[in-house]
């Protein structure tokens, strides 16, 4: 493998347009180029960035150490299979596949390979959610809110696997426990798939988990809030930003004039390092490549994540 890591680029819709860009930036890796099923669109990108079109996706294996797959989720499975079985590190967009056993194979293909095998959860990447995971110790009750307008870009897959996933990783992964039982409620709003979904997790440790996802509200609203038995913490995704609030002492003060109050509550607002989600995904992606004693989270935790994803989805059919 050379110093710097070949990269390519499978897919270049919307999101893989914003991952070609990204792309380029990294200091560690080289764009070596892009494919597209349509190839006057991939022409297209391929000038505007000044990098290679590949017209298979063979081709591009043949020139590259790792891939960035965003192309549609029915594509995930087969595309990762066949990066995987070439020797070539990946990381694919979320969802991982469209059905847990194909993601489990991806898993064994990758560990039996010792190949990368990272997926695009780019919350795990949001600079609140990275100070998030040094505050939080023992989780009560998580209320999560993802709600936006319709997007028609995206056709093939729900407000869970779209939207909804993103919490459930975020969650899973705070929470540290099994879950017991989950509980939801959905409906088809603008879309042949569900638009809104309502769900409750439970957990063995007694943590309650309230999820709420929306494709087609007139706002955009991303926050997570968890309960911690001497904490609040309110997370926005969009700013970046957290607040714990703690109880103070319920004595009596003075103030100026000898004017009585109490100091209910202190609010902290946390330091959060505000970078790029995207670009740090792909400089993790690298750097585990490299460096092959780093950790990332993958393989089990992926599963999982999808394994409750497709638990909420058969309830909301049932329902």
């Amino acid at each position: 493998m050379s110093e710097k890591i070949r990269l390519g680029v499978i897919g270049t819709g919307h999101m893989g347009q914003y991952h070609v860009n990204v792309a380029k930036q990294l200091s560690q890796a080289d764009l070596s180029g892009i494919y597209d099923a349509d190839l006057e669109r991939a022409s297209q990108i391929a000038e505007k960035h000044g990098t290679k079109k590949f017209t298979t996706i063979d081709e591009m294996l043949e020139n590259v150490d790792a891939v960035v797959i965003a192309a549609p989720t029915f594509l995930h499975h087969e595309i990762s299979k066949k990066a995987l079985n070439a020797g070539k590190h990946v990381l694919v967009e979320k969802p991982i596949a469209e059905t847990v056993e194909q993601a489990k194979e991806l898993v064994k293909i990758s560990q039996e390979k010792k190949l990368v095998f990272q997926v695009g959860h780019i919350e795990r990447f949001n600079g609140a959610v990275l100070e998030l995971g040094k505050i939080i110790r023992n989780p009560l009750l998580i209320e999560s809110r993802r709600l936006c307008p319709y997007n028609a870009r995206i056709k093939d897959v729900g407000v869970v696997l779209d939207m909804m996933i993103h919490d459930i990783d975020i969650i899973l992964n705070l929470v540290k426990s099994p879950v017991v039982s989950v509980s939801a409620r959905g409906n088809k709003v603008v879309s042949e798939h569900e638009d809104i979904a309502s769900v409750v997790i439970s957990f063995e440790n007694g943590c309650v988990a309230n999820m709420n996802a929306s494709r087609c509200t007139q706002a955009k609203i991303r926050t997570l809030n968890i309960s911690e038995e001497d904490s609040y913490v309110f997370l926005d995704f969009t700013d970046q930003e957290i607040e714990l609030h703690r109880q103070a002492s319920s004595n009596t003060q003075l103030g100026n004039g000898e004017i009585k109050y109490k100091q209910e509550s202190i609010v902290e607002k946390i330091f959060v390092h505000k970078d790029n989600p995207l670009k740090q995904e792909h400089e993790h992606f690298v750097n585990c490549i490299l460096n092959p004693s780093i950790e990332y989270i993958g393989g089990d935790s992926d599963i999982k994540t999808l394994e409750v994803a497709y638990k909420i989805l058969e309830d909301i059919q049932n329902k």
